[in-house]
């Protein structure tokens, strides 16, 4: 068990948080998908506890995932265990079958009371806002609320769930504010946007989570030119065959490190981010219990050299590559 830091205090967390926010199924708002296709709660119930055989003691969903579900399922199955560390997020909303945002007061402190019922916990370890951006930060109500909660023992800490393309400023804002606890951020071999300020919230006490370890799938080696998604399935309108063409592409001098390590492409992915002693956690979204398997075996910490040819990369055509992916939202 590792003990890294998390905001001023240190939280057990382990080597690699589990993305409960994939638990849930292909849920839909109306015809935004906010899921990753079809689950079967059976195959999620396995995975979750598979995962806590194998140590892991962080669980990352919210609110918005499977519309509840995936709290709920999180709740029965691991509650209110005192050896377990539940993140989750608030700000995103389904309203008349749209997708919107909320990031009042009045919202935040009712919905963290639902989460907590949902949850089956006496306190939420840490609390998120999903997506709010500089216009709420500054507007005040959402990090009142935060307080507010934090005061009251409802969460233990507080962050912010930062934007995959533009974290710079919205993080600033809590940095140079002195408010809240960390932050979750975009980290991986081809998106490393979030770098920078990474080490400077590092260096100012705040915990990192990073997400999207695995850029939806495409540095797993498992998709190709030939891959379909479900309509429910969020990658579907991200994920074109474009997008995978030029990753192929790209990442093609990154792959041969695999045989200097012997090991996986979703292994090399992991553990680049895992390289980074910044990182608090990471959560690679496990679905299944092989998946616990696929993501937890094999990590290590690569060379300095390693790294900082991927860091080379990431301002050169791994820089073009984001911008197409930008593109499709």
């Amino acid at each position: 068990m590792n003990y890294r830091k998390f905001g001023n205090t240190k939280l057990s967390v382990s080597e690699i948080g589990f993305g409960a926010w994939a638990i849930g199924g292909g849920a839909m708002i109306g015809t935004t998908a906010i899921g990753w296709g079809d689950a079967d709660d059976h195959i999620s119930v396995k995975a979750i506890h598979a995962a806590l055989d194998a140590g892991i003691n962080f669980f990352d969903t919210a609110d918005i995932y499977g519309i509840g579900h995936s709290e709920k399922m999180i709740g029965r199955e691991i509650g209110n265990q005192s050896d377990v560390i539940i993140a989750t997020k608030v700000g995103n909303v389904a309203r008349n079958e749209q997708f919107t945002i909320d990031y009042s007061k009045e919202y935040i402190l009712a919905a963290c009371e639902a989460s907590l019922k949902r949850l089956n916990r006496d306190v939420i370890d840490y609390y998120q806002l999903h997506t709010a951006r500089l216009t709420h930060l500054q507007n005040g109500e959402c990090v009142e609320a935060m307080q507010q909660l934090q005061q009251q023992g409802k969460i233990r800490y507080w962050g912010l769930s930062l934007n995959t393309f533009e974290p710079k400023d919205d993080a600033e804002f809590l940095l140079n504010n002195h408010l809240g606890n960390g932050f979750q951020l975009v980290l991986n071999i081809i998106n490393q946007k979030a770098l920078p300020l990474m080490k400077t919230a590092d260096a100012k006490g705040y915990g990192i989570i990073a997400r999207m370890p695995l850029q939806f799938g495409l540095l797993t080696g498992k998709f190709d030119e030939q891959t379909n998604f479900t309509k429910n399935d969020h990658r579907k309108n991200r994920l074109t065959k474009e997008v995978i063409d030029a990753t192929l592409k790209a990442t093609a001098p990154v792959w041969e490190l695999c045989s200097k390590y012997n090991c996986t492409k979703t292994q090399l992915a992991l553990s680049y981010i895992l390289s980074y002693d910044e990182v608090s956690t990471i959560i690679p979204g496990i679905r299944t219990p092989e998946q616990v398997k696929l993501n937890t075996d094999g990590l290590f910490k690569l060379e300095r050299a390693d790294l900082l040819m991927i860091e080379e990369l990431g301002t050169g055509s791994f820089a073009e590559l984001m911008e197409l992916i930008r593109k499709q939202g």
